[in-house]
C-alpha cells in the first residue's frame, strides 16, 4: 500500500536534511533520588492526573488577593485539574474596545510590566497548593527586565546577533536564567532560532538572531548554554521556523509553502543546533507548512491547513524521531487567534497532544482542554502509552529542576539577585556593541556640533498607543540635552497634523542640527511594522537642508528601507531606556560603533555591513 502524502514527504524530506550523524540531546543525567521521584510519582497518578499536567495555565504577576476570582480559578486549576504548570506574564489594565481614546492602550488589555514580589509570591502560594510541583515558565526575551520591573532589561536577539560575540550571548542567557530562578520560574522560552529571511515579517524580526542560519545557530548554542548554566531550562521556537512570514500568528494562521529543500537549509539548522546544544524544550509554532504536512485540520469549522502545533507528521515525525528530541515540546499559547479562532478549545488540545505536544500553553478555556484531551483518549485518538511518556518528560523536567527537592524561592533575596550592577553592566555592554551605523555620508557620526548649538530633535513614533516600557525618548531627550542643552523637541505621530508637519519644517530652517529617533514596534497582536507615508516625506524631506542630519532607528532596522535618502542612520534593534543612553553616547562620540547587521536591507546594505567609529582617533 502506497505511503500517505504527509508520511511520504517526512520521509523523503529526513532522508536529505537528516542523513548525517546525530547528536544526542545533552541534557544532564539524574541522579538517583530524582529518577525514583519521577518513577514513583509516574506510578501513583490517575488518567485525570495525568491529563492534568500536560496543561499550562497563566497568570498575570500583579497583586491577586486570595479572595478574588482569579486566584480561585487558579486554586481550582492546580487542586482539581491538577495542571503541570503556570505559565508568568507581566501585567494587563483593563481596556474596553468601546473606549473611544485608543491612546489608551489595545482594546481588550494593555500590557504592563508585573511586579517581581508578587510573581514570586504568587508561585510560591501556588506551589504550596500543588499535589505534584509545578513546572513554572515565561518570556524573558529580553532578559526578566522584558516582563519585570525592577530586574535586568536585556536587549534581545537580532541586537545580540549585530555584535556577533557568542560570549556576550552567553552570558545575556545566564543572567536572564539567573533572575528568574529568583523568581521561581523554571523554563525560559527563549531563544528564538528563527532564521528572519522576510523584511515583512511583522512578529519575529528584531526577536530572531538574524538572516544567516550559522549566525542564528552560533548564538542560539551560547545563549542555550548561558540559561543552562544559570539553571533554568532553555526552549528554541518557533518551530519549525516562524522567520519567513508576513503573518503575525496572534491574528491569523500563517502557510509557509516553501519546498522541503529550502527549509532544509534555512529553518531547520538552528533547530538541529539548538537541540544538540542541549534545549530541554523546544516550542512548535502556529504556522501550515504543505510541504510537511499537507492535510487539513479534521473537525475544524472551516477547511484549514493544518499549523505545526496540530500537526504529528511534524511535531512526531520530524521533532521527535528524526531530530532525535527527547525534551519538552510545548505549544505556543493556544490563544493566538491562528488556533482559537479556528478550534475549540477542546479540540484543539486533543489534537496538539495527538500530534505529539507534551504541554499545552495557555489555552482560551483549561478546563475544556482537559475534557478535549480526556475524551480523545477515551475514543482512542490518543493511547495511555502516549500520555505516560510526556508526563515522564514534564517530570523529569521538573527534577532536572530540581522542584522533587524544594519548590519555593526566597522572597528575602529577590532584590539581591535582580537589577545588579553586574547585570545592568552587562545589559549596557550589549546595548552599545549592538548599535550599528549603516550610513554616514556627509561623515557626520559623532555629531560635531558645539555644546551651544541649536539641535531639532523629533521623536518619530509609529502610533501613539501601548507604550508598554514608557514613552519613547524619555531617556534619549535628557541625555541629548545633557550635551547640547539648547534643544527643541517634538513628537511626530499618527496623529500628527498637517499644520503641524509645517511647523516642524520651519524649526528644522531654523536649527543648526537635527536628531530624529524613529521607533517602529515589532509586537504581538499589532500586525504594525511601517510609518504613514507623511511622516517618511517629512524625514527625507528634511535631507535637502544643509545642516548636520542624524536619524537613529529604534525597533524594526527595515525601516532604513523606507527613508533611504536620509544621510546618516544609526540602528539599535530595540526600544527600552538602555538602548536609548546606548544611542546618544554612540551619537556623541562618548563610545564606539562597531555592531554588524545580522540582516541584509533589501536595496541598500548586506548581511555584515556596518561602518565603524572609534571615538578616541578623533
Amino acid at each position: 500500500m502506497p505511503l500517505p502524502r504527509a508520511v511520504l514527504a517526512i520521509a523523503v524530506f529526513a532522508t536529505s536534511v537528516l542523513a548525517r550523524p546525530i547528536a544526542q540531546t545533552k541534557l544532564a543525567p539524574l541522579d538517583r533520588a530524582a529518577q525514583s521521584w519521577v518513577e514513583q510519582t509516574l506510578k501513583k497518578m490517575t488518567l485525570d492526573e495525568k491529563i492534568g499536567q500536560l496543561l499550562v495555565t497563566t497568570l498575570n504577576a500583579s497583586f491577586t488577593s486570595v479572595d478574588s476570582d482569579a486566584f480561585v480559578t487558579l486554586r481550582h486549576l492546580v487542586r482539581d485539574v491538577k495542571v503541570g504548570g503556570i505559565h508568568v506574564f507581566g501585567a494587563t489594565e483593563p481596556m474596553p474596545a468601546l473606549l473611544l481614546n485608543s491612546t489608551y492602550g489595545a482594546g481588550g488589555g494593555a500590557s504592563r510590566k508585573g511586579d517581581p514580589y508578587v510573581a514570586a509570591a504568587l508561585l510560591n502560594r501556588l506551589q504550596s497548593e500543588a499535589e505534584v510541583p509545578l513546572l513554572t515558565t515565561a518570556d524573558f526575551e529580553g532578559g526578566v527586565g522584558y516582563m519585570m520591573n525592577g530586574a535586568t532589561r536585556l536587549p534581545r536577539a537580532m541586537a545580540i546577533g549585530a555584535t556577533r560575540d557568542t560570549e556576550l550571548a552567553y552570558r545575556a542567557g545566564k543572567v536572564s536564567a539567573e533572575e528568574g530562578r529568583a523568581l521561581g520560574v523554571c523554563v525560559d522560552f527563549y531563544p528564538i532560532v528563527d532564521v528572519n529571511n522576510n523584511a515583512r515579517n511583522p512578529i519575529i524580526n528584531i526577536r530572531s538572531f538574524g538572516e544567516d542560519v550559522k549566525l542564528v545557530s552560533d548564538m542560539a548554542r551560547a545563549y542555550i548554554r548561558g540559561v543552562r548554566d544559570g539553571a533554568m531550562i532553555p526552549t528554541a521556537k518557533h518551530f519549525p521556523g516562524h522567520g519567513d512570514t508576513a503573518t503575525d500568528t496572534h491574528l491569523g494562521l500563517a502557510v509557509i509553502e516553501h519546498p522541503r529543500s529550502h527549509l532544509e537549509t534555512i529553518e531547520l539548522p538552528p533547530f538541529q543546533a539548538a537541540i544538540d546544544a542541549g534545549a530541554g524544550a523546544v516550542m512548535s509554532s502556529h504556522i501550515a507548512l504543505p510541504a510537511l504536512d499537507p492535510a487539513d485540520v479534521p473537525g475544524a469549522a472551516r477547511r484549514l491547513p493544518t499549523p505545526a502545533t496540530l500537526s504529528r507528521p511534524i511535531l512526531t515525525g520530524l521533532l521527535r524521531e528524526r531530530m532525535k528530541f527527547d525534551g519538552l515540546i510545548y505549544t505556543d499559547s493556544m490563544s493566538m487567534f491562528a488556533i482559537s479562532q479556528n478550534v475549540a478549545p477542546d479540540r484543539a488540545a486533543a489534537l496538539a497532544v495527538r500530534a505529539g505536544a507534551d504541554q499545552v500553553l495557555h489555552s482560551p478555556d483549561d478546563d475544556a482542554a482537559f475534557r478535549g484531551i480526556k475524551a480523545a483518549v477515551a475514543a482512542g485518538e490518543i493511547s495511555d502509552v502516549q500520555i505516560t511518556q510526556s508526563v515522564e518528560r514534564v517530570l523529569t523536567a521538573k527534577a532536572r529542576a530540581g522542584l522533587h527537592a524544594a519548590r519555593g524561592v526566597d522572597l528575602a533575596s529577590i532584590d539581591a539577585k535582580l537589577g545588579t550592577r553586574d547585570h545592568e553592566q552587562l545589559a549596557d555592554d550589549l546595548a552599545a556593541r549592538a548599535i550599528t551605523l549603516i550610513k554616514d555620508d556627509r561623515r557626520q557620526v559623532p555629531l560635531a556640533v558645539p555644546p551651544a548649538a541649536n539641535v531639532l530633535y523629533l521623536s518619530v513614533i509609529d502610533y501613539a498607543s501601548g507604550w508598554r516600557e514608557g514613552a519613547p525618548s524619555r531617556t534619549f531627550l535628557p541625555e541629548l540635552k545633557r550635551r547640547w542643552p539648547n534643544v527643541t523637541a517634538v513628537e511626530i505621530s499618527d496623529r500628527t497634523t498637517a499644520d503641524e508637519f509645517d511647523l516642524v519644517r520651519g524649526l528644522a530652517r531654523r536649527a543648526d542640527a537635527i536628531v530624529a529617533s524613529v521607533f517602529v514596534r515589532i509586537a504581538s497582536y499589532s500586525g504594525r511594522m511601517d510609518l504613514s507615508e507623511r511622516q517618511v516625506a517629512l524625514l527625507d524631506g528634511l535631507s535637502a537642508m544643509n545642516k548636520p542630519y542624524v536619524t537613529v532607528l529604534f525597533g524594526n532596522p527595515y525601516t532604513a528601507t523606507f527613508v533611504q535618502k536620509l544621510p546618516a542612520m544609526l540602528l539599535t534593534y530595540e526600544a527600552f531606556d538602555g538602548m536609548e543612553a546606548a544611542a546618544v553616547r554612540a551619537l556623541a562620540g562618548d563610545a564606539p560603533i562597531a555592531g554588524r547587521l545580522p540582516i541584509s536591507l533589501p536595496g541598500m546594505f548586506p548581511i555584515g555591513h556596518g561602518l565603524l567609529r572609534d571615538p578616541s582617533r578623533r
